[in-house]
């Protein structure tokens, strides 16, 4: 299906509120019009033409999907190349957190160095950074360069996709906002599907150590497009000279600190499902491409749900529909443990993939609406942090829980977690008042 026809249209009197959590979606229009009009900044496409907007959408999509798929990919290839070499549960979930833990502590120092070159350079540089890291075990194999490969993906992959995140919600005018992070996030969604379909069935069939050279190829379009338009993802604003911001200053707005508090909630629920499923899939003897399809069915669901965003926030605000995948996301984990069946296993996938998928966009819609426009892509690696903080948590605590009390403990553990987000947030719903 062509890209194009994958577009959300802005929804009829978007400019209308929903009362009560009111969403971003429902007064972004007024809000981004007043905020640009005080700023004295204009929207890079304000004067091109439907069509220029639609094909710079799409190539940076497109960019950020074939980027992506390396990357989701190595987490499936990762995980049980380690398991091959006789790692136990601990040691795979030191790897799997090194992914988290440098752009745990380097997101907001990114988006401030973003905020201040320009998103050119560092998406250039991260997904040339994640294609070396991709050829390193197949050049030395071994535990020990699946340590720097993990640390080397992490890094790249922030430096990556920061700039993208923060740069696309501006293209269009503000009522193409929401419409532009459900494209991306479907984007994302199909990446998140495929990288781990790939990187299974090329275990089977390559083996545990080719499989890195078929993801490193994925990093090839996106640095040949970067490097080639140096202006496709654009500038929205410049910070003011010798201003000394914190990051600390957007973590005490209360929106702002709701919303990274339940990115980082709902993140947890993705990561842990993406490192722990393949070692129970394993010990439930299922094969590798059938744990790649089972893992690849989240994404598929959160992009069946994310196409439907437009319609569905007619009814709901984006705060109820928050609250409400939380819910989803904690009945998933608690039927989890329960079954074994490799069929049930990918419907409790989907279920979960409902749930969570749909927070990347509106979560981002929300971060781009009330942040200040000169202070975009740090605000995303503040959210960044947070996810990384449990992406990084997530492994480490859950490995051990499960090595210590077995499988339903870890999945149990992490539904209690979604369900206390979920009634935090259903207390303070997000949105501008």
């Amino acid at each position: 299906m062509a890209l194009a026809s994958l577009i959300p249209s802005p929804a009829p009197g978007a400019e209308k509120g929903s009362g009560g959590a009111n969403g971003a979606l429902g007064v972004c229009a007024k809000i981004d019009n007043r905020r640009s009009r005080a700023s004295g900044l204009r929207d890079t496409n304000a004067a091109g033409s439907t069509s220029f907007v639609q094909l710079m959408l799409h190539l940076i999509v497109l960019t950020g999907l074939t980027g992506q798929l390396g990357y989701n990919g190595s987490r499936v290839a990762v995980s049980l190349y380690a398991l091959d070499l006789g790692a136990n549960q601990f040691t795979v979930g030191i790897l799997v957190a090194l992914y988290a833990v440098f752009p745990m502590l380097l997101a907001i120092v990114i988006g401030q160095l973003v905020d201040r070159v320009g998103p050119a350079l560092p998406s250039l540089s991260g997904v040339i950074a994640m294609g070396v890291a991709l050829i390193l075990p197949p050049l030395f194999p071994g535990i020990a360069t699946l340590y720097v490969s993990c640390s080397m993906l992490g890094i790249g992959h922030l430096l990556f996709i920061i700039p993208i995140e923060a740069t696309i919600g501006g293209i269009g005018g503000p009522e193409r906002r929401a419409a532009n992070y459900a494209l991306l996030s479907m984007g994302w969604s199909i990446a998140n599907s495929c990288g781990p379909v790939i990187a299974g069935l090329s275990i089977d069939h390559v083996g545990h150590v080719q499989v890195f050279w078929v993801l490193a190829a994925t990093s090839l379009l996106p640095t040949a497009v970067l490097a080639w338009n140096r202006r496709l993802l654009p500038r929205h604003g410049k910070p003011k000279k010798d201003a000394r911001t914190s990051a600390f200053e957007l973590w005490r707005k209360p929106n702002l600190r709701m919303i990274f508090i339940t990115g980082g909630i709902i993140n947890s629920a993705q990561s842990l499902f993406q490192f722990y499923f393949p070692i129970y899939g394993h010990s439930l003897g299922i094969s590798a491409s059938a744990i790649g399809a089972i893992l690849g069915s989240v994404a598929a669901a959160a992009f069946a749900v994310r196409s439907m965003l437009p319609v569905v926030l007619k009814k709901w605000s984006e705060a109820q529909l928050l609250v409400g995948a939380l819910f989803l996301g904690c009945f998933a984990y608690l039927v989890l443990p329960f079954v074994h069946n490799p069929y049930m296993l990918g419907f409790i996938a989907c279920m979960l993939g409902l749930g969570v998928g749909c927070s990347n966009p509106l979560l981002m819609s929300l971060l781009y609406l009330l942040t200040p426009q000169e202070r975009m892509a740090e605000s995303v690696g503040l959210l960044r942090t947070a996810y990384n903080l449990t992406q990084w948590m997530v492994p480490l605590a859950f490995g051990s829980v499960g090595t210590a009390f077995g499988f339903p403990a870890v999945f149990l553990s992490n539904a209690a977690m979604l369900a206390a987000g979920g009634m935090l947030l259903r207390r303070h719903p997000p949105g501008p008042r």
